[in-house]
């Protein structure tokens, strides 16, 4: 079983390929953007001066960045999830090309908190109404960050949803970027809809995360062609872009209600240390029962 089918993405993206109204940022490396998938992608930068297109193919922030955006806005009909590639892809390209392998775990590169910070503002400031961030912190697990705070207080007034992966150390515990409650924690699920192996888990991410595919995910790769990556960094995007196929949909729905249809607890228990699988079907008739 492909894991886009266990959470139920089919009857969404029947309906909805998604509206160019709505801007998803994605904070992470540059993309590949001569691969035929991105063909009709519409992907901007921050700022106008800021590098999309790769410099390097084979360069850890290219390969990352252009995988995700290949789960987010590749074209239907691709060897890629393709979910949403209707909507708008606003890129803020943060990691350097030269980026070495201790900076990175299992996939997901690191921030540190003020390029963090800058990137979340200013991303928000561009129009996006969410913000996929596949990354880690470069700083103390067990220290709250009052720069990171600080954004996530801004995309709260600013109604910008916050979708960040949960991390791959299998541990349990806390992380700066997972505590403010208006973000939502995503942990990778393998193919049979359990936990996988790598991911974390804790209170943070089971009381108000989700789970979505993590393991194996087919996505585009930086040569052009076409690869397989593990990772909660891959699971996040799956939820951002249910999100945005959600905002197409119900273009009257406020964040608010968004995420509430996401991360509502009827399949949740009390303390919870890992959250239920995104459930998009669930989260769309939520939202269809007030919108439509």
């Amino acid at each position: 079983m492909e894991p886009i089918k266990q959470i139920k993405l089919d009857s969404l993206m029947a309906i909805s390929k998604g509206d160019s109204r709505i801007a998803i940022g994605l904070i992470d490396g540059p993309i590949e953007l001569n691969h035929s998938a991105f063909q009709d992608s519409e992907i901007k930068t921050v700022r106008e001066k800021q590098l999309a297109a790769c410099a390097n193919a084979s360069s850890i922030a290219c390969t990352h960045g252009t995988f995700v955006a290949g789960i987010l806005s590749a074209r239907r009909g691709s060897d890629a999830p393709a979910i949403c590639p209707g909507c708008k892809i606003i890129l803020y390209p943060f990691l350097a090309e030269q980026i070495s392998d201790n900076k990175t775990d299992n996939s997901l590169p690191y921030a540190t908190p003020t390029e963090l910070s800058d990137a979340i503002v200013e991303t928000i400031d561009k129009g996006a109404r969410i913000i996929n961030l596949s990354l880690g912190l470069r700083t103390s697990s067990l220290t709250k960050c009052d720069e990171v705070e600080e954004p996530y207080d801004y995309a709260l007034q600013r109604d910008a949803i916050i979708i960040v992966a949960a991390g791959n150390q299998a541990q349990m515990g806390y992380s700066p970027l997972l505590l403010h409650p208006w973000v939502i924690p995503v942990a990778a699920c393998d193919e049979l809809s359990r936990l996988a192996s790598f991911s974390n888990f804790g209170p943070s991410i089971g009381n108000k995360g989700v789970m979505a595919p993590g393991v194996n995910v087919r996505s585009i790769s930086s040569s052009g062609q076409y690869f397989r990556m593990s990772g909660t960094s891959v699971a996040a995007p799956f939820v951002t872009r249910v999100i945005a196929l959600l905002y197409s949909i119900f273009p009257k729905a406020t964040s608010r209600d968004i995420l509430y249809s996401i991360t509502k607890r009827t399949s949740r228990t009390p303390h919870s240390t890992i959250p239920p699988l995104l459930n998009s079907e669930a989260a769309y008739n939520v939202l269809k029962i007030k919108y439509s």
